[in-house]
C-alpha cells in the first residue's frame, strides 16, 4: 500500500519503521531537518512537500506535535486533505482539539476523502512492539478497511464512536493519568508526614489495591522528582489541551479539575512556579 507520512518524532519514527519492515511503499515530510536524514537511512522516501507526500497515497498520516500543526499540515489549499484525492484516508494521530478532528472530516467529505480521529495512548517502546492503544472516531467501515494497517503498530485499535470522540477520550484519559500520577505524589508525602521512606512506599503500593500505571511511573523512576525530570514537557501540553477544550465547551472537570490545579500536580509534577 502507498503511503504519506507527515511527521516524525519519537512517536512517528517507529510507526514509519512498523509500516515499512510490513512492507508497505512509505513516502515521509516532516519540518525536521534530522528526519529527512533517518528517513533515507532506514527505507522510507522523502518529499520536500505537503502536497508531493499524499498526491499518490492510499492513506496519509498524520502525527505532529500541536493542533495549530495539524490545522496547518491539513487544510488550507496547501493542505494534505486539498491533494488528497477521493476514495482515500486521512489518518490523524496528533492529540488536539476534537473540533480540529470535525474540521478536517468536513474538509475530507467535500473531496472525497475519509477520516479518521484515531488518537493514540502509550509510547516509542508499545509501538515497536505493535501494542499502541488507538481509540478511533469515524466511520465503523472506514475503520475496519483500515485497521489491517493500523494493526501493523497498534493493538487494541478500538472504534469509540464518530470524529472527534478520538479526541475526546484521548483528553479524558490525559486528565485522569495526570490527576492520578499527582495523587501518588501526594501519596509519598502522606506517607513521609507518617514517617515512611518514599522507596518504601512506592514500592509497598504498587502491590495494593492503591495501585495503578500512574503510580507505576512514579515508582519506576525511583522518586517523585524523577517524574518531573521526565514527563514535564509532555504532561504539560496534555493539561493546557484539556483545559483549553474543557473552557471552550463548557464541560466540567470537576474533581480531576480540582487535582489538576493541586500544589501536587502544579508544582510538583509540572514543575511550574508559585505565582
Amino acid at each position: 500500500m502507498r503511503i504519506g507520512f507527515i511527521g516524525s518524532g519519537r512517536m512517528g519514527q517507529p510507526i514509519v519503521e512498523r509500516l515499512v519492515a510490513a512492507g508497505h511503499d512509505v513516502t515521509v515530510h516532516s519540518r525536521r531537518p534530522e528526519a529527512r536524514a533517518t528517513a533515507r537511512a532506514d527505507g522510507p522516501s522523502w518529499a520536500e512537500t505537503v502536497e508531493a507526500t499524499v498526491r499518490d497515497a492510499d492513506v496519509v498520516f498524520v502525527v505532529v506535535l500541536t493542533d495549530e500543526q495539524v490545522r496547518s499540515v491539513c487544510l488550507g489549499p496547501d493542505g494534505a486533505i486539498a491533494a488528497m484525492t477521493a476514495g482515500t484516508t486521512l489518518v490523524q494521530h496528533t492529540t488536539s482539539d476534537p473540533g480540529t478532528a470535525r474540521l478536517l472530516f468536513e474538509a475530507g467529505a467535500e473531496r472525497g476523502v475519509g477520516v479518521l480521529d484515531a488518537a493514540l495512548s502509550g509510547g516509542p517502546h508499545d509501538i515497536a512492539a505493535g501494542r499502541l492503544t488507538l481509540w478511533v472516531g469515524g466511520d465503523e467501515a472506514l475503520l475496519e478497511e483500515t485497521r489491517p494497517l493500523l494493526e501493523t503498530y497498534a493493538s487494541p485499535v478500538m472504534s469509540v464512536g464518530p470524529v472527534g470522540n478520538g479526541q475526546r477520550v484521548k483528553l479524558v484519559n490525559n486528565a485522569l493519568f495526570v490527576a492520578q500520577v499527582g495523587l501518588a505524589v501526594d501519596a509519598v508525602r502522606v506517607a513521609g508526614s507518617l514517617g515512611i521512606d518514599e522507596k518504601a512506599i512506592l514500592a509497598a503500593l504498587q502491590h495494593g489495591s492503591g495501585a495503578s500505571r500512574a503510580l507505576g511511573v512514579v515508582a519506576s523512576g525511583g522518586s517523585v522528582d524523577s517524574v518531573a525530570v521526565r514527563l514535564a514537557d509532555l504532561m504539560s501540553k496534555d493539561v493546557r489541551v484539556v483545559r483549553e477544550v474543557a473552557r471552550s465547551t463548557g464541560a466540567d472537570l470537576g474533581i480531576i479539575g480540582t487535582v489538576l490545579s493541586s500544589d501536587a500536580v502544579e508544582k510538583k509534577v509540572l514543575q511550574r512556579p508559585s505565582p
